[in-house]
Formats: structure tokens, sequence, C-alpha cells
């Protein structure tokens, strides 16, 4: 891992809201924002943020997260996340995150992500996977 990962630091992404990210069982009038993909979008933000202080063949993976989503987003509408790394603990990173789509926030949580050697968990999965195989 990189130096210079700290608690404090931010980053914001934009997201425009398209039909894939939202729901479908209120209606087509009813297309918004849903919570799976808000969660989805931000896990994958502060990953991207991440990504900048990995070393090569590192990455990491979610390890915890706690969302509420509060208000509606509807389809085409763009969505800010903004990231700020709340805790570093060796490969722990602790994050706090709001969301936002211009006319109010919508959301915001806690999420947790652990940097990780990509070929290290490799090995891991590939053990369990023969364990499931029966091998």
């Amino acid at each position: 891992m990189k130096s210079g990962l700290e608690a404090g630091l931010t980053a914001t992404r934009r997201i425009t809201i398209d039909k894939p990210r939202t729901i479908d069982f209120l209606g087509e009038d009813l297309r918004i924002y849903a919570t799976p993909e808000l969660v989805r979008d931000i896990e994958v933000t502060c990953r991207e943020f991440l990504l900048n202080y990995c070393d090569d063949g590192e990455d990491s993976v979610g390890t915890g997260i706690q969302v509420s989503h509060s208000g509606a987003t509807l389809l085409g509408m763009n969505v800010e996340i903004t990231i700020r790394v709340t805790k570093v603990d060796g490969r722990a990173v602790s994050f706090e995150a709001t969301a936002s789509d211009g006319v109010e926030q919508i959301g915001g949580g806690e999420h947790s992500r652990c940097v990780v050697d990509v070929a290290k968990i490799k090995s891991k999965v590939m053990a369990k996977a023969q364990k499931v195989r029966g091998g």
C-alpha cells in the first residue's frame, strides 16, 4: 500500500441515474434510484478512491456497510456521492458517505474496506473452491 492515505481525505463521484439503477416494481412513472444500487455506488466510489493508494497487485474488498436511503431520485437525475476517510488501521479503511441529488440529501452511511493482495486472496478462494468441489 502506498503512503499518504489518512483520515480526512475526501472524494466525490457524480452518477446519472439510468434505468438499470432504478426500481421497476412501482411502475414506469416511479422509476427511482434503487437502494441496492446506492449501496453499490458507494462501494464503487470507495474502491476507486482506494485504488489510488494500492500498489501493483493490490485491490480492496468491502468488509461492512450501513446505509440509509431517505430520498427518491428520479430516472435521469444526477447523484453526487461524497466519501470521507474516517479511519485507517493498517490495510483496513473506514469511510463516511453522503449522497445528494441536487434537490436534497438522499442518503448516506458508513462503509469499510480492506486492501488485499489479489494473488493471495485468489489462492484462498481457489482452495475453498477445491473443498466445495470435494477435493
